[in-house]
């Protein structure tokens, strides 16, 4: 696995800033930088940002490291994970355009609690701790959207953990489906997220082999349907239905 490093005040840097984009004209509307700053202010977050550009499988925070900024998806796919007992990876979420990766330490923290790795070609807009902290306390609604949205991280962090807590293998493997179908969406008739059967389990929090057996019942029941790693829904309904009682509408 490939990692990168970023360094953000010196000439190394700057390789990868050739093709800065400019917020003011970034296509990813639901950015919180995007929603909440003045014109003047984009100006300044377009000068001070670093852009990065991911390999598939690269991976640009190390569990552990220390925390130096945060980073925005402008491009591309990503898993968060964090490493449990005896060094079993735990997949905490997949993130796609628009979203904050590595905010759960920022400002409290002084190491990351979760590692990140691009799962196709990404592109990252990177900003330092001290950018951001300026920003937020000259900009009070910039730092409100943000208290808002660690607001609502806690209640579907919350909520998810009582809803996995009360599910069988099998419903933490179908709202595994559901929740990529969700995020990703459909194309040519697979989830737009092809992701390995021991990805499906590292998220559904059980092992590969019981994803496996799952996939193979789902097929039978003609819920799903496989084409080497890509996985496709055949019947969206039918396994909403499955985990209803839990809540399936829960979206990390």
């Amino acid at each position: 696995m490939n990692t990168l490093t970023v360094h953000t005040r010196n000439a190394s840097s700057k390789r990868y800033n050739a093709l800065k984009t400019a917020c003011e004209s970034c296509l990813n509307a639901n950015c919180l930088i995007n929603r909440n700053v003045s014109s003047e202010q984009v100006a300044l977050f377009s000068n001070e940002k670093t852009e990065i550009t991911c390999k598939k499988g690269q991976q640009f925070i190390i569990e552990g490291a220390p925390v130096n900024g945060l980073f925005f998806i402008l491009k591309g796919k990503v898993k968060v994970y964090r490493t449990g007992i005896h060094g079993k990876e735990q997949i905490v979420r997949f993130a796609k355009e628009g979203e904050i990766i590595g905010h759960r330490g920022f400002g409290t923290e002084e190491y990351y609690s979760i590692g990140a790795i691009a799962l196709e070609h990404t592109e990252l807009c990177y900003f330092s701790k001290d950018t951001l902290q300026k920003a937020l306390k000259s900009n009070a609604s910039f730092a409100y959207d943000l208290m808002l949205f660690y607001a609502d991280e806690l209640n579907r962090s919350e909520a998810k953990v009582k809803s996995i807590s009360q599910m069988t293998v099998r419903e933490r493997v179908v709202d595994t489906l559901l929740y990529i179908n969700r995020k990703f969406k459909d194309q040519n008739g697979f989830l737009n997220l092809a992701l390995s059967r021991r990805e499906y389990a590292d998220y559904a929090g059980t092992t590969e082999e019981q994803v496996i057996r799952i996939f193979s019942s789902l097929k039978k029941e003609n819920l799903i349907h496989t084409k080497g790693k890509k996985v496709g829904i055949t019947n969206v309904e039918l396994l909403k239905r499955e985990i209803s009682e839990h809540n399936f509408y829960l979206d990390l």
